[in-house]
């Protein structure tokens, strides 16, 4: 599955993705924030939103 260090808390939210360029804005409307357009690592396979922590994972891929 995921694999994390033993002494990093998990992310909060994970979603699988199908593409490397998404864009983030925290969803639930008002209560989110701003879209931010993220680009997942090759080598790592996921990025993580700077503002709401959700982890996105590039389908096939651990991270």
């Amino acid at each position: 599955m995921f694999h994390h260090p033993p002494d990093a808390p998990e992310p909060p939210e994970v979603k699988i993705v199908d593409r490397p360029r998404i864009a983030c804005d925290g969803g639930g409307g008002a209560l989110g924030h701003p879209r931010v357009w993220l680009t997942i690592d090759p080598a790592t396979g996921f990025v993580d939103c700077g503002y709401c922590d959700k982890r996105f994972v590039l389908r096939g891929r651990d991270a």
